[in-house]
């Protein structure tokens, strides 16, 4: 029997979260969002490629929450998207409505599924999530270190010339520009990054990763990525669904891991069929525990902002 991943919000990053995975095979999959038609013609036109892609899975779209009853895993990507004359509070207020609406509707009907966060602000939506949801840390995980990761690992590759499977390397902290790519760690071909490009070069390139979705953002003009970051859901929901145990930097709920304590926070974790399955610690540099604790504090901050706004009503 299949197992069942539901994705809610139909936009590009839903949709194209939706397709990655029906293309799988692996999981029957629910396309969920409020506008009528939008989930049910996509899924259908979706549905229609399997012949084709080889895929004998199952795709339907809905407007209610009924057909994800026992899903294995849910995929949040519904929200807004920052909008010109918006504030981040204002972003910050409406989504974390939207999240709190969403994630009830999840559990009612989905009471043992694993949440992957993917609406921004990233870091700060998950603990609405976990906070709406009641569930334990660790089926409650949300997805941006992959794709700041994939974002690096392009960067150094078209520097290097090199294939990107070659390189290794993690992007922990928040989804935001105060992420913190890890050069220490970062190898090409198990050579150390920083013995093959000079660190000025080598500086840009991590600022570049820093900027990637707004380099994005300015390209569009109308709108932001949605093929990379549905590549890095893909990812986690195959190491979830499959067990394949991958170490993969995810933001998750820490306990005094990394000296920090209940923040939501980017980085390795070995994710597999119960979720989070355990916190990977790397020993840091002191400029690099620096970088991750200034990351966090900027996280808190929002996550202050949301409790204040809670206890105003």
């Amino acid at each position: 029997m299949r197992k069942k991943v539901t994705i809610v919000g139909a936009g590009q990053v839903g949709a194209t979260t939706a397709q990655r995975i029906f293309e799988r095979g692996y999981a029957d999959v629910v396309l969920v969002d409020i506008v009528e038609g939008l989930p049910q013609g996509k899924a259908l036109d979706m549905l229609e490629s399997g012949p084709v892609v080889g895929s004998d899975a199952s795709i339907i779209g809905a407007n209610s929450y009924e057909p994800t009853a026992g899903s294995d895993v849910v995929v949040i990507t519904s929200g807004i998207a920052r909008r010109p004359g918006m504030s981040r509070d204002d972003l910050l207020f409406t989504n974390m409505g939207i999240i709190d609406g969403v994630t009830k509707q999840v559990v009612k009907h989905s009471p043992n599924s694993i949440i992957i966060i993917v609406t921004n602000p990233l870091d700060a939506m998950c603990h609405v999530a976990l906070e709406s949801s009641g569930f334990p840390r660790e089926r409650v995980i949300g997805q941006s270190g992959i794709l700041d990761t994939a974002r690096f690992r392009t960067f150094l590759s078209m520097e290097l010339k090199t294939s990107v499977r070659d390189i290794q390397a993690y992007v922990l902290g928040g989804h935001g520009d105060t992420m913190v790519p890890l050069v220490g760690y970062t190898t090409v071909g198990g050579v150390p990054v920083s013995n093959l490009i000079p660190k000025a070069r080598l500086d840009q390139i991590v600022q570049r990763t820093r900027d990637g979705g707004g380099e994005i953002v300015n390209l569009l003009k109308t709108g932001s990525a949605y093929y990379a970051p549905a590549a890095g859901v893909a990812e986690m929901v195959d190491s979830i669904v499959l067990d394949q145990k991958r170490i993969l930097p995810c933001a998750v709920l820490l306990n005094g891991e990394y000296g920090l304590r209940n923040l939501f926070v980017g980085v390795p974790v070995k994710l597999g069929a119960k979720g989070l399955e355990q916190v990977i610690q790397l020993k840091l540099s002191a400029e690099e525990e620096a970088m991750l604790k200034k990351s966090a504090a900027a996280v808190q901050e929002l996550v202050d902002v949301m409790h204040k706004k809670k206890a105003a009503g």
